[in-house]
């Protein structure tokens, strides 16, 4: 028999606030978390690209300080989320036998790695921290997050590239299926806005290079889109069954209604342009909600604001669709947060949560002119979903030709 399991708590740390309700109240004001860069490497390493959507609260002010030293950035940004969400959960009393995590991330520690590096090369091996490998490990955040809420039931590392964090979800969905544990902390972080990342996706041409105007950068859907802005932050959720949620009392924000994933065995970095592999991600997961494809009214799109990016998920959607797309309210949150690689699926998760849950589509920014190839409804101002049953779907696709979505009901 399937278990109903639901969302009963909230975190997040991104480049629009430094919560979850912050983040939401930024998205829905149409506000924009990407900024020119700071720091002095910018300029150091003439960066053909010299802004980035960073954390609008930096970790230093939110933890301690001994925190911060043995923690990479994706690992303390994963606790200060991990952390929200336990207590917007209302902390719940659970053995921590039977309270699991599930997390991910596209790069992991990639600032302790080569600053681990750089140390070598400059002063020597006896300079090395001791707690290099712990800090840049992939599974580094979610651990953080484990240890410090005593989770002994599993704690599982995604890395799938940009749909890591939405991938935990369903790994989440089918662990409480299976009776693993009673409470998942599912979620994903990301901190790798650094020289040798942005280099990289620069020199790949993914990157927008609107140096002279950031905010205005990430324009998924618009004809003058020219690439993704990169992000940073963590986000996380708190998940149980109905069953566990109502006998404690807990606030319940909406039922995840589980998910798909599916591959492309396309390319390491383009998607399918026919948006096959991603059309079966979306309809399975449909289906695995027992829902009608019309029981759909609101979609969060991966849509990172690249030219061929945008145009496979919009072939994807005409292909699960058909002509039942055109009624159906699309989000690109991106525009306003840039994208947190494999923190993305989760953050946007709780885009759609908190849609689902006040009933509100949140607006796309940035849309001056949309592609006539991209004939979507996309939503620009905030818009009310209204009554009665309302499924949204989630979608993340990622390099390797990783491909999960997710599905959430209002309740």
């Amino acid at each position: 028999m399937t278990k109903k399991i639901v969302i009963t708590g909230i975190g997040a740390t991104t480049p629009i606030g430094g919560t979850a309700r912050d983040s939401w109240k930024a998205l829905l004001a149409g506000e924009s978390g990407a900024r020119s860069l700071e720091q002095e490497w910018a300029a150091k390493y003439e960066l053909p690209v010299t802004f980035a959507a960073t954390a609008e609260v930096p970790a230093a002010d939110v933890l301690a300080r001994h925190e911060l030293k043995r923690l990479d950035p994706s690992s303390q940004f994963a606790l200060i989320a991990g952390r929200e969400a336990w207590a917007d959960a209302g902390a719940p009393e659970v053995e921590p036998e039977r309270l699991a995590i599930d997390w991910a991330t596209g790069i992991g520690g990639v600032w302790t790695l080569l600053d681990a590096w750089d140390t070598l090369r400059e002063r020597g091996p006896r300079r090395v921290l001791p707690m290099t490998v712990p800090m840049l490990m992939p599974n580094g955040p979610g651990a953080a997050v484990g240890m410090d809420l005593h989770a002994r039931a599993g704690i599982r590392t995604v890395v799938s590239a940009c749909a890591s964090s939405t991938e935990s979800l369903v790994n989440a969905w089918e662990h409480l299926q299976d009776g693993v544990a009673d409470v998942v902390i599912a979620g994903g972080s990301e901190a790798a806005i650094h020289p040798i990342t942005i280099a990289s996706f620069a020199s790949m041409q993914a990157l927008s290079r609107r140096n002279d105007d950031p905010a205005i950068a990430s324009r998924p859907y618009d004809v003058g889109r020219d690439g993704f802005v990169m992000g940073e932050g963590a986000a996380a959720l708190v998940l149980e069954t109905e069953e566990h949620a109502k006998a404690r009392g807990a606030r319940i924000y909406a039922e995840l209604l589980g998910g798909a994933i599916t591959s492309d065995a396309y390319h390491i970095t383009a998607p399918d342009p026919e948006g096959s592999a991603a059309a079966r991600a979306m309809k399975a997961a449909i289906e695995q909600a027992g829902a009608a494809l019309s029981d759909v009214r609101h979609i969060n799109a991966h849509a990172t604001s690249t030219p061929v990016g945008d145009i496979a998920e919009y072939n994807a959607l005409r292909r699960v669709f058909g002509d039942g797309l055109d009624d159906i309210a699309v989000t690109a949150t991106k525009a306003s947060t840039g994208h947190l690689l494999g923190g993305a699926g989760a953050i946007e998760s709780i885009f759609t949560v908190m849609a689902l849950h006040e009933r509100t589509a949140p607006p796309t920014i940035n849309l001056d002119e949309q592609d006539p190839e991209i004939p979507l409804d996309v939503v620009t101002s905030p818009r009310e979903l209204g009554d009665g049953e309302l499924i949204a779907i989630s979608n993340s696709f990622g390099f390797g030709g990783h491909n999960a979505v997710a599905a959430f009901r209002a309740v």
